[in-house]
């Protein structure tokens, strides 16, 4: 089993959005049975709250459902849980740079899909309507990106 935790400051906007859209790939593809798929925060805000509205409102015009997140806070054993832990921006990754190194490869999301010229997934919390939209755009893309690369690293056919 591989196991995919996304990780964004309080997991109810970017990580469930990258968690739902990648559970919805993975699940297209029956490989539920081989991928697993989680979200977190940096921070305790939102533990045990939903996704944001406005996310899964989003999401769920393009068929992807975010009902199964709820917002729990990353801690250090997560390294050693997951074999990808994968921040939305560099903020969020110098937060997990700061537990005791793990098994896990720890980076940044948008590293899977470096044709798109950027690093970060912006939070679309504060911003004006289209955010959400730019973010599950962002998304889709590394979200194809990294299950191709997992494929090919793990041999999952």
């Amino acid at each position: 089993m591989v196991r995919v935790l996304f990780v964004c400051m309080g997991n109810i906007c970017r990580s469930p959005t990258a968690e739902g859209v990648f559970r919805h790939l993975v699940e297209s593809q029956n490989l539920e049975g081989q991928i697993q798929v989680d979200g977190a925060g940096t921070h305790d805000y939102h533990i045990g709250e939903p996704a944001d509205d406005r996310s899964a409102q989003a999401a769920a015009l393009r068929g992807i459902d975010l009902s199964r997140s709820r917002g729990r806070q990353v801690g250090p054993g997560d390294l050693n849980n997951f074999d990808y832990v994968l921040a939305m921006d560099q903020d969020n990754l110098r937060h997990l740079k700061r537990f005791p190194p793990g098994s896990a490869t720890v980076g940044l999301f948008l590293e899977f899909a470096p044709d798109l010229g950027r690093s970060d997934v912006p939070d679309p919390y504060f911003g004006g309507g289209d955010g959400f939209e730019i973010v599950l755009d962002l998304v889709e893309t590394a979200a194809e990106a990294l299950l191709q690369d997992i494929r090919r690293t793990h041999n999952i056919t």
